[in-house]
């Protein structure tokens, strides 16, 4: 039995493991670490009550989700376009994009609240939390992306298609490895996973303790040491599909209520994002001035 490193999916119950068998069976289990059975016993006590989960729910309420963000990310990207205001000085003329930051803040900071809350209130089956993300996240997604397609680089709507297209497909040829079983996914892969995303957290911060002591960020400012450091992070997030396909494999075949969909959505959206956000980021490395 494996434990999840997206906490989102940490408290689903748990299946016999397997692998290449994603949407095969009734019933279901849940992500990537290991649990004691009493964490799965508040959905297995359910069973008698609901329909079992299916893969046609996982995928209903992951489009869902997604589409959500979409529609969000749209709006917010539209908005932060609408609401420029230019001054000319000069023979220059400048632009300021007031809710750029703010929006991006507003869904950041919104959407983590509703994944604490969802991860350790156990409340992941929730579809108001999920959505509620979903929207915030969308916010977050359109805004950074309107800031990384034209304000910290040049790549305008050409790079966030490139960078949506890219996800798109680092997700289907991840879903094809799970499914064909070409990488187990083991406790020891498991592990090594969960030991990389710390790693690359724990990068993160000094980057930004460092930037704010020495006005320098090397892991971010576009130079040699940026462009590794985020094919490393684009790589690790392609990696924890398998760990979240596998989560959804177990709920399916243990048996989780229909409801366990949700979490499951909210699981893969967290990684969706995350993948879609590093792309772009290295994208705009390569359409800078």
């Amino acid at each position: 039995m494996r434990e999840t490193s997206n906490p989102v999916l940490r408290n689903l119950p748990k299946g016999q493991g397997g692998y290449a068998t994603f949407g095969t069976g009734i019933a279901g289990a849940a992500t990537q670490q290991v649990h004691q059975q009493h964490d799965a016993q508040p959905y297995l006590d359910q069973r008698a009550d609901t329909r079992p989960l299916t893969i046609d729910d996982v995928v209903t309420k992951t489009g869902m989700t997604l589409g959500l963000v979409t529609i969000f990310a749209v709006i917010s990207y539209l908005l932060v376009d609408m609401t420029a205001t230019f001054t000319k000085v000069g023979t220059e003329t400048y632009a300021s994009y007031p809710l750029a930051m703010p929006l991006a803040l507003i869904g950041g900071l919104g959407g983590l609240v509703l994944v604490m809350i969802a991860s350790f209130g156990r409340k992941q089956d929730n579809p108001a939390i999920v959505l509620s993300y979903a929207a915030l996240e969308g916010l977050f997604v359109g805004s950074m992306s309107f800031i990384f397609a034209n304000l910290v680089s040049v790549g305008g709507p050409g790079m966030i298609f490139q960078a949506v297209v890219g996800t798109i497909g680092v997700f289907i040829g991840m879903l094809v490895v799970y499914k064909t079983g070409a990488i187990r996914v083991t406790p020891k892969f498991t592990r090594m996973m969960i030991a990389a995303i710390f790693g690359v957290l724990a990068l993160a911060l000094a980057n930004i303790v460092f930037a704010l002591i020495t006005g320098s960020a090397p892991l971010t400012n576009g130079g040699p040491m940026a462009i590794i450091f985020s094919l490393v992070c684009i790589g690790i997030a392609a990696f924890s599909f398998l760990i979240d396909f596998d989560a959804a494999d177990q709920a399916i075949r243990a048996g989780a209520p229909a409801k366990a969909a949700w979490g499951i959505a909210l699981g893969l959206t967290v990684t969706l994002v995350w993948l879609y956000m590093e792309i772009l980021r290295l994208l705009s490395y390569f359409n800078r001035n």
